[in-house]
């Protein structure tokens, strides 16, 4: 799988408020941070901005940009390369070649299973038919 490296000029990183419970450092510090990734308007080639945009994910907007709010650490730092990394694995996705299933027959033993199978059922379910009287 090819490496793609998206420039640092095309991420824009903006810090805000983290939620959730930590006390004081999450009320006054803005650690988390959100990264946003315009793919229209990135250096990436056309057939792999395609596939991003392709993939049905929550973190693209309807516009094609990229959004990832990253809250997971306490320093502001761990949670900009927590964002890069997601943004990574994003790209990354796209550029998994999918194969085409190659449709298969049955086996003869598998063949031979499911009409065993289908008798015995067929069986059992004659037996529940109402006896006829010979009157």
């Amino acid at each position: 799988m090819a490496q793609v490296n998206i420039p640092d000029g095309e991420i824009e990183f903006s810090a805000i408020r983290a939620s959730g419970p930590g006390g004081q450092n999450v009320n006054k510090v803005s650690t988390a941070i959100q990264l946003r990734f315009d793919v229209g308007q990135s250096s990436l080639s056309t057939e792999i901005k395609e596939k991003i945009l392709l993939q049905s994910d929550s973190r693209i907007t309807s516009e094609g940009i990229v959004v990832i709010k990253a809250q997971r650490f306490r320093s502001q730092e761990k949670n900009k390369q927590d964002a890069i990394d997601r943004l990574h694995g994003i790209v990354e996705k796209a550029l998994v070649f999918k194969r085409k299933r190659i449709a298969t027959k049955p086996g003869r033993s598998a063949k031979e299973r499911r009409l065993k199978n289908k008798k015995r059922l067929g069986d059992r379910k004659s037996t529940r038919a109402s006896v006829k009287s010979l009157d």
